[in-house]
């Protein structure tokens, strides 16, 4: 556990400078310092919030700066998606940015290259405020420690056409199937497993950060699914999804009733469906063996995370809090629709289908996707069993036989995956 030894050095370190200073809104900045402190300050971010110089980004720089006039900062952003963050920070930390927006399924990749900083109290304090467990859980190592300031969160849900299904057809997979078509992207394997997680597949543990305890799950159960995916392939009213979005195409051209997809669709699928646009938690399903399952999608989050190894850490530090203040998630969902996990800003998005499915969707019907690094042995074996499954490959009679080898492909991630 050397690389924890480094971690905790370095935290320790930074933790003493920034003591209680971080600030979790412009409105406690805190009193000017009687000498201004020019720094130096690059920020990673997606092309969409900097685009402009009236864009997110450089507009919450602007109000950091006034909120802080103990420093002079000369900002210098760069094009790094939450996506590719984690790869690109990795590469050479000392190097990076100061302050970055990630995807949380890269957060145990952040930990492992020391390239991202715990959380200061006042930090903490906020996170604790304005999101649920969890959120909060997503961005939380495997040391119990937070890191990163989450502003959005990140999951997939259900649209649908509100002349096809009602409030209470929607609750039911199986249902819906009997009134409108319906599209799943069973041969990706970020969808696939919401059948599996729904019927007890359990990944790494009770809170998904034990590499030891391996990806689980009762076989009866893995074949009663495996089983209904099957039948569903065949049913005339299902369509399968793919990664070059056949569904939304579908939905598009009126031959396609309910997809599933995240905000990022919103746009698309509102043009698409009109004044028939709803959206809504994932349903359940009925195996033939009568068992009732609640499908359960990966969530995440997308957080704002400072490198330890900035020259000015406490300043990172503080514009990577305000980065998820209150304030500035109101203005992000404002100015480009990102989704709140800040509570307080629920009346915001009470009229967006799509938000309010978002957040239902990772309250109710969601489990926490892993961010340890044996997750990586997770995703190729997925993607071909379900693959497998919509090329017929596997069949009502061969389908506990195929589910096991799909299992039993993982035994080896507990004994080979290191804790570090």
């Amino acid at each position: 556990m050397t690389y924890m030894k480094k971690i905790l050095g370095v935290t320790a370190a930074v933790a003493m400078l920034l003591g209680a200073s971080a600030c979790g809104s412009s409105n406690n900045g805190g009193t000017a310092a009687k000498s201004t402190q020019a720094i130096k300050l690059t920020v990673w971010g997606p092309s969409e919030d900097q685009a402009k110089s009236d864009s997110w980004l450089p507009t919450m720089e602007k109000q950091f700066e006034k909120a802080h006039p103990e420093y002079k900062i000369t900002w210098k952003n760069a094009v790094v998606s939450e996506g590719d963050a984690g790869k690109t920070v990795k590469q050479d930390p000392s190097a990076a940015a100061d302050v970055y927006m990630f995807a949380n399924d890269q957060l145990g990749t952040l930990i492992d290259a020391q390239a991202i900083g715990e959380v200061s109290d006042d930090a903490k304090a906020q996170i604790k405020k304005q999101d649920d467990d969890a959120i909060i859980k997503s961005v939380t190592g495997t040391d119990g420690k937070i890191y990163g300031v989450p502003f959005t969160g990140n999951t997939y849900f259900m649209y649908y056409n509100k002349s096809k299904f009602s409030s209470d057809d929607i609750k039911s997979l199986d249902t819906m199937l009997q009134k409108g078509k319906v599209s799943f992207n069973l041969g990706n394997s970020w969808y696939l497993p919401a059948f599996y997680t729904g019927a007890g597949m359990t990944l790494f543990g009770k809170d998904a950060s034990n590499a030891k305890d391996g990806i689980k799950m009762d076989s009866a159960a893995a074949t009663d699914v495996t089983k209904y995916l099957v039948d569903l392939v065949k049913n005339p009213n299902f369509v399968v999804d793919n990664d070059e979005g056949a569904g939304l195409a579908a939905m598009q051209n009126g031959t396609v009733d309910a997809i599933f997809s995240g905000t990022w669709s919103a746009s698309d699928v509102k043009k698409a469906l009109g004044d028939n646009y709803a959206a809504a938690q994932l349903p359940s399903f009925t195996t033939s063996a009568g068992e009732t399952y609640q499908m359960k999608a990966f969530y995440g989050s997308k957080a704002i995370g400072y490198n330890p190894n900035s020259k000015a850490p406490q300043a990172a530090a503080e514009f990577a809090t305000y980065l998820g203040s209150t304030e500035a998630q109101k203005a992000h969902y404002t100015m480009r629709q990102i989704v709140p996990t800040d509570k307080s800003l629920a009346s915001t998005y009470k009229n967006d289908p799509s938000a309010v499915a978002q957040n239902d969707t990772i309250a109710n019907t969601s489990t926490l996707q892993p961010t340890i690094s044996a997750m990586a042995n997770f995703w190729d074996p997925c993607k071909t069993f379900g693959t497998a499954i919509v090329n017929g490959d596997v069949n009502a009679g061969n389908a506990q036989a195929k589910a096991q080898a799909w299992l039993d492909g993982y035994k080896n991630i507990a004994s080979t995956s290191s804790s570090k």
